[in-house]
């Protein structure tokens, strides 16, 4: 009896082509810019129709948002089981020194500064996608530094009373600053001194 010839498998088929949309947009944004990428150069970078992407996704900026997260979570796996968990060793200033320098590094990677720049400012104008870029990047991350800091709270290292969610600004909010605007140097350094002047605050020491 012959065997009869397998159906293609459409799940497979449109797997690696949502994921060479992925590596198109995300190519494209680093290559030419946000502003000059468009539905069409990402169709024909990735090999697949037009229709095809906007069967999945309304806009670029949804495409490169799920890209981008889609980068995220393959470096989460890269870096092991634990993913980006902020460690607990019993210091806090030397596991905050460890997380941030660790984030200055992919804030300095090529392949993560164009998407993330583009996706911030398109968040400014388009409220759905700053909204969604919170909700599934930067939230989940900004948890982790309450989890952290509340863990250092109850071992006595931070006071009662400290409003965490405010805390872990310091710490994330003038590597944003300084990244967003270019004027000065993203570096180890730069990280350690945010850690030691958010700890340990700017009072004269004994």
């Amino acid at each position: 009896m012959t065997e009869q010839p397998k159906a293609p498998d459409s799940s497979r088929r449109s797997e690696r082509s949502r994921r060479a949309i992925y590596d198109a947009a995300l190519a494209l944004v680093g290559e030419v810019g946000y502003t000059k990428t468009t539905v069409e150069g990402i169709a024909s970078r990735a090999g697949v129709g037009k229709q095809t992407i906007y069967r999945w996704w309304p806009s670029k900026a949804a495409v490169l948002l799920e890209a981008f997260l889609d980068l995220a979570e393959q470096a989460s796996d890269a870096a092991g089981p634990d993913g980006y968990e902020i460690p607990d060793t019993g210091d806090l200033e030397a596991d905050l020194r460890l997380v941030l320098r660790a984030t200055v590094d992919e804030m300095n990677t090529p392949v993560y500064d164009a998407p993330a720049r583009a996706l911030a400012a398109e968040g400014v104008v388009d409220a759905t996608v700053g909204a969604q870029f919170v909700e599934k990047l930067l939230e989940p991350q900004l948890r982790l530094y309450v989890t952290r800091l509340r863990a250092a709270q109850e071992a006595g290292q931070v006071r009662a009373g400290i409003d965490l969610r405010i805390a872990l600004e310091l710490f994330v909010g003038p590597l944003a600053h300084r990244w967003l605007l270019r004027t000065l140097p993203l570096t180890h350094e730069y990280a350690d001194l945010v850690v030691d002047y958010a700890v340990n605050g700017l009072a004269p020491r004994d």
